[in-house]
């Protein structure tokens, strides 16, 4: 009996905090998957690390013994402020001299990775100026950008997801949630194939140091606005046509961007993700919910009777004057 009772009363106290439940098991889910990326990360970067220092350290050492007027310190502080000026975007070697930085295209570039928050970091501002007009810039910037995003995505998913979905639903009498996983999936598969794959394969032959697999790891990170910036298109010696060439990825990158939203929108409408997110919210309350609805239906009637009001005064102002005659006089006249 009090094992009931007490079972019961657990079951209670589930269902009565389920939302809380459920959302403590998603703060611990983020967490161990956020330490089982730095495992995975760890155990498999580390020693490829550990070879570049290893190498590094041996080809330093090299050429000390090869250039023996050069001191250790005087080598570390060339390397400095080469390392130093790669940072900002600038190189030493001469196969890499031609190509400018701040050139309007590659501006360009750059001004879409910044607004779109995928930031590769291969270009950054050099002057104090620079750097405030960057801030200013992506502080009206972002917020403009995501408002043109939705805009544009809004507009986009009732005819690539609404109303295909809705056509088959009346036309042919299928259910709707069904054609709509259907819908998500092959518009998925349309736009991997069509920004990932295909793009990929062209970035592959386009730059000469990338194969198939560098080429789709950039342009999903780019997609994703991660942007490392380990791998930036148009960068090379000698690279053909590199003005149309960098319009060319801005392009690319705002479309694909655009695809990627809606997506994302069209499988979050789905009726068993939204049911499947709803686990995680904070469930309004019922007396919340009608004190709500009566100070709708107050303000409602109240505006209600004030247009009433209004209306009569309209009507009595629009009215032809006449003059009010005395109770006396009318009896005056009818006794006449």
């Amino acid at each position: 009996m009090l094992q009931s009772l007490a079972g019961s009363s657990c079951v209670r106290l589930v269902e009565q905090h389920r939302s809380a439940w459920c959302f403590a098991l998603l703060v611990l889910g983020y967490l161990l998957y956020l330490v089982f990326g730095a495992v995975v990360f760890s155990s498999v970067e580390l020693p490829y690390e550990d070879l570049l220092r290893q190498e590094l350290g041996k080809l330093k050492q090299r050429f000390l013994e090869e250039h023996a007027c050069l001191s250790e310190q005087q080598l570390e502080q060339f390397l400095l402020r080469v390392l130093e000026a790669s940072n900002y975007g600038v190189s030493v070697l001469s196969n890499a001299s031609g190509n400018w930085n701040w050139d309007f295209t590659s501006s360009l570039f750059f001004a879409s990775t910044v607004l779109s928050t995928t930031g590769y970091g291969h270009t950054v501002p050099l002057s104090d100026g620079g750097k405030a007009f960057c801030i200013i810039y992506s502080v009206i910037g972002i917020p403009f950008t995501l408002l043109f995003l939705t805009a544009v995505v809004q507009r986009i998913i009732v005819y690539v997801t609404r109303r295909p979905v809705l056509y088959f639903h009346i036309r042919w009498g299928f259910s709707k949630q069904i054609v709509a996983i259907i819908h998500a999936v092959v518009l998925g598969f349309i736009t991997v194939s069509c920004f990932f794959f295909i793009p990929a394969a062209i970035f592959s032959v386009l730059e000469e140091d990338w194969n198939f697999l560098e080429s789709f790891y950039f342009c999903f990170i780019s997609l994703s606005t991660i942007g490392l910036g380990d791998y930036v298109p148009g960068e090379g010696y000698n690279q053909k046509f590199r003005e149309l060439y960098k319009i060319g990825i801005t392009c690319y990158l705002l479309l694909g961007l655009i695809a990627m939203l809606v997506v994302l929108e069209t499988f979050c409408e789905l009726h068993e993700l939204k049911k499947f997110r709803k686990l995680f919210y904070v469930k309004k309350d019922k007396e919340e919910d009608q004190v709500h609805i009566m100070e709708h239906d107050q303000l409602s009637f109240s505006s209600i009777s004030d247009q009433a009001a209004s209306m009569k005064d309209d009507q009595k102002a629009n009215e032809p004057f006449v003059t009010s005659q005395s109770p006396t006089s009318n009896d005056s006249s009818l006794n006449n």
